[in-house]
């Protein structure tokens, strides 16, 4: 595919990573500080662009940690999250942070209800926030909060008064997750046309559709994308890091210079972090990903490997795997005697162990173990003597 029609050629698109900050504001998830220290280090080695530490203004233990990740020297830009208020950004500047991310709501619903004041107001306060950060030389990123459900035409004069100001893009924040891939699209192009201003997609997963929003978003022209690690997220989390990176490369055939070998040990640790399992049929990094039993499809991928692989395992930090159940045929049972036994069954052998696999798979409900297809071979050779 190429790719010209939709950014121009040797843009980037930017990865902002928010697991410290929107991540840990799942229900139930708290990171110690050393945990957060060593998922920031992890994003580095990864290659990350723009890590969002946490929020100064919480102070305590929190402050004190985003201080640390910035002393830890990383190559990534350090972002501190900000209400639209002069006290919040003096806090990150005491941190020394390189950029801030100034939120306040947009649309009706949250102007209305949960900050109970007027839009002018909340221009106001955008404008005054900005420009006393750019005053002090921060990197800006305008949060539009709720912006999916923001009018519009209000949304591009807030757009247009967050770039009068100084500011350095526009986070386009899906809260509730209503976009959906055509809606997103038309937003994000209808923006980028009226005010010219770098966007970051951000969008949550209340529908299932946050990474399909956040790449339709970067069709439209965004160039940057807000992600978490496994994303997590509050509700049903934001979109996830490992899937906006691999979509990118290759979904959209997007150059990239992200370590990708380290995703699945990230995945792991920080989903003992969070203590939020990692399901088997995780995408991306679930065990399961590149392990196959169906007989078509195990014989497909031993014949070639990109007949059910778009990817390598060894390129998310996983390995293939042939696994032996009910459904498997006699050219993985063969494969997987001869590779990881040391056994060469001819085809006749292969069916008869074969038919003892899937009556015992049957029973157990599952996929066997090593030992129990060594335990039926052993029976099968004792019983041909």
């Amino acid at each position: 595919m190429n790719r010209d029609w939709f950014l121009e050629e040797g843009a980037k698109v930017n990865i902002v990573d928010t697991t410290l900050r929107d991540g840990e504001q799942t229900a139930g998830v708290v990171f110690t500080n050393e945990e957060k220290l060593q998922i920031a280090r992890h994003l580095d080695r990864m290659g990350i662009d723009q890590i969002e530490a946490g929020i100064p203004v919480m102070g305590g233990s929190e402050k004190e940690c985003i201080k640390q990740i910035v002393d830890l020297g990383l190559k990534a830009s350090i972002m501190a999250w900000n209400r639209a208020v002069i006290a919040d950004i003096k806090e990150s500047l005491d941190c020394g942070v390189d950029a801030v991310a100034i939120s306040i709501s947009t649309s009706d619903i949250h102007i209305q209800h949960k900050l109970q004041t007027t839009r002018e107001d909340v221009l106001n306060r955008m404008a005054d926030a900005v420009k006393f950060a750019k005053d002090n030389n921060l990197y800006v990123s305008v949060n539009a909060e709720d912006a999916s459900r923001s009018e519009l035409d209000y949304l591009t004069e807030f757009a247009l008064v967050a770039k009068h100001n100084g500011a350095d893009r526009l986070r386009f924040c899906d809260t509730v997750g209503t976009l959906n891939p055509l809606t997103a699209y038309r937003y994000i192009k209808t923006l980028i046309g009226a005010v010219g201003l770098n966007i970051e997609m951000h969008t949550h997963n209340d529908f299932g559709m946050a990474t399909a929003n956040a790449l339709a978003g970067i069709y439209a022209g965004a160039n940057y994308v807000g992600v978490t690690v496994n994303g997590l997220g509050e509700r049903a989390g934001n979109a996830c890091l490992q899937e906006v990176i691999m979509g990118l490369k290759y979904l959209m055939q997007v150059n990239s210079s992200y370590d990708t070998t380290l995703f699945r040990e990230v995945a792991q640790y920080v989903a003992q972090a969070s203590g939020r399992d990692l399901p088997v049929c995780t995408p991306i990094v679930g065990s399961n990903i590149f392990a196959h039993e169906s007989g078509i499809h195990g014989d497909g991928v031993l014949k070639n490997p990109l007949t059910y692989e778009v990817f390598s395992p060894e390129e998310v930090g996983l390995e293939r795997q042939i696994v032996i159940g009910k459904h498997s045929g006699t050219a993985s049972v063969k494969s997987k005697f001869t590779k990881e036994y040391g056994i060469e069954l001819n085809e006749k052998e292969a069916k008869e162990i074969l038919a003892r696999v899937r009556e015992m798979s049957i029973k157990t409900k599952r996929s066997l173990f090593d030992k129990e297809l060594m335990y039926i071979y052993e029976e099968y050779q004792r019983e041909k003597q």
